[in-house]
């Protein structure tokens, strides 16, 4: 009943360029200078309202809604458009599919979309590979514990069962509010000795490292139930 949650945009997919380019125009629309690169970036994986509001003086908050919508609005379009791509990290899909294929339950927890995920997932033909998929569309911003409890409710994991996978220290500070294990990803978007702050129990530097780390995870729990 081994489960492994993935988030999706840094771990899965590297979207970065996708994201600042549909948060520059979102914040060009809005007659505001565009935030730095630097700064979006570290707001990705906070549900889109609040990583706007983030990026926003505290005065200018209540903006924030027109600017996601704003977002969303660029983003669709540069999807239409085909540029820029959300590729794959390297072995990720390859790695998701051993394991679907293993039988171990997988879910995604991101701050991305419905749609987002679905659009994706469907591209590179892991859509089925997936038992459970929570997002920001509705659930609380990370850290808070709920994409997680639900991914387990709806595959009837526990937590000693379920495994974490992410690259920001939201994903981190999610597992440890939801009882689970952290693992973080060392070629995402936060710098890994900010993953350690926030509780990752390991950190792992390419797929391979990391189904090494999911089979050890695996194994301790066929000698736990033993």
């Amino acid at each position: 009943m081994q489960l492994v949650i993935f988030d999706c945009d840094g771990t899965i997919a590297d979207s970065q360029h996708m994201i600042v380019a549909a948060m520059d125009e979102a914040f060009r629309v809005a007659g505001l200078a565009t935030p730095p690169r630097e700064a979006v970036v570290q707001v990705i994986g906070l549900s889109l309202e609040h990583a706007v509001r983030e990026l926003l003086p505290e005065a200018m908050h209540a903006r924030a809604g027109n600017i996601a919508e704003d977002y969303k609005s660029a983003f669709h379009g540069l999807r239409a458009a085909g540029l820029p791509q959300e590729p794959l990290f390297p072995g990720l899909k390859a790695a998701i599919t051993y394991l679907h294929g293993r039988g171990t339950q997988l879910g995604i927890a991101t701050g991305k979309s419905r749609r987002g995920v679905r659009l994706l997932l469907e591209r590179e033909g892991l859509a089925e590979a997936f038992a459970t998929v929570q997002t920001a569309d509705t659930h609380p911003t990370k850290p808070h514990r709920s994409m997680i409890e639900a991914a387990m409710a709806e595959t009837g994991a526990t937590a000693a069962e379920t495994l974490m996978v992410g690259d920001t220290t939201f994903d981190m500070a999610m597992a440890r509010n939801a009882g689970v294990r952290a693992i973080g990803v060392a070629w995402g978007y936060h710098p890994i000795p900010a993953l350690r702050e926030a509780g990752a129990d390991v950190i792992v530097e390419d797929a391979a490292a990391l189904l090494s780390e999911i089979a050890r995870h695996a194994a301790t729990l066929n000698e736990t139930t033993s």
